[in-house]
């Protein structure tokens, strides 16, 4: 029971390989790739201007989005509402007509509605950012669900958290990331989270719909099958119990 303790213990551990002082030490440094804007987005879109009220038509499309929040019972993070990028990587605001924003980066497309903007406002302030950004967390972590974030720049250790951690089955040296591009192909890759490296992967800043899954471990099968026969086992002694019981008293 004490060797099996201290092997678990050690499995539950992020970043094994990191030595244990306490030493300020860099580790790495994380390249952060900003996600493309694609069909079937949907985005808060923002203008704003110096004349009062300018651009409320605009800005009443994104509804909940600035105020969503984390779900207590699951967990998760309700998406906003928001502008769709059509098939044809289009988006059609009020007022400014059609936009094309597709394969462009939130920045670039902040400048894009900005210049279109310009033709109705004087000095608008234009902000442009993901409501549908979407990461799912399965498999053997505490919270398993699909999370809307209004922010781009997340790791795989934020979804992790926004999950509530992997539980103590979970196989962290094997933890799978799917990915669809641009094309619409998938792919997956898996990452070791006990491993600083980690930091350095291309695959540690997620993106729109990636789906991250944690395997369990077989520590998972053996604790049912350890359990289902102890229930027995223990049945089975409750059982006999009494039959020795009743014998000896019926004597």
């Amino acid at each position: 029971m004490v060797l099996n303790s201290c092997t678990t213990s050690k499995k539950l551990k992020y970043f094994q390989d990191l030595p244990e002082n306490t030493q300020l030490k860099e580790i790495g440094q994380s390249q952060f790739t900003e996600p493309v804007i694609q069909a079937d987005d949907i985005l808060s879109i923002n203008v704003n201007t110096t004349e009062a009220d300018a651009g409320q038509i605009i800005n009443a499309r994104n509804g909940v989005n600035l105020t969503a929040g984390i779900n207590s019972a699951t967990g998760s993070i309700g998406v906003g509402a928001g502008y769709l990028v059509d098939k044809d990587g289009l988006v059609e605001i009020p007022i400014l007509g059609k936009v094309h924003l597709s394969g462009l980066t939130t920045s670039v497309a902040k400048e894009a509605v900005r210049t279109a903007a310009k033709k109705y406002f004087k000095d608008p302030i234009v902000d442009v950012r993901f409501s549908n950004f979407k990461v799912t967390v399965l498999g053997e972590v505490n919270h398993p669900a699909s999370y809307f974030l209004p922010n781009e720049r997340v790791t795989v250790l934020d979804a992790i958290g926004y999950a509530g951690d992997m539980t103590i089955y979970g196989k962290r040296n094997n933890v799978l990331i799917m990915r669809k591009n641009t094309e619409g192909k998938n792919f997956v890759v898996t990452v070791d989270m006990t491993k600083k490296d980690i930091i350095n992967s291309p695959y540690f800043y997620l993106k729109q719909n990636d789906v991250v899954y944690v395997e369990p471990r077989r520590g998972r099968q053996d604790a049912n099958t350890e359990n289902t026969v102890l229930k027995y086992i223990t049945v089975a002694a409750t059982v006999l119990t009494a039959i020795v019981l009743l014998h000896r008293y019926s004597l």
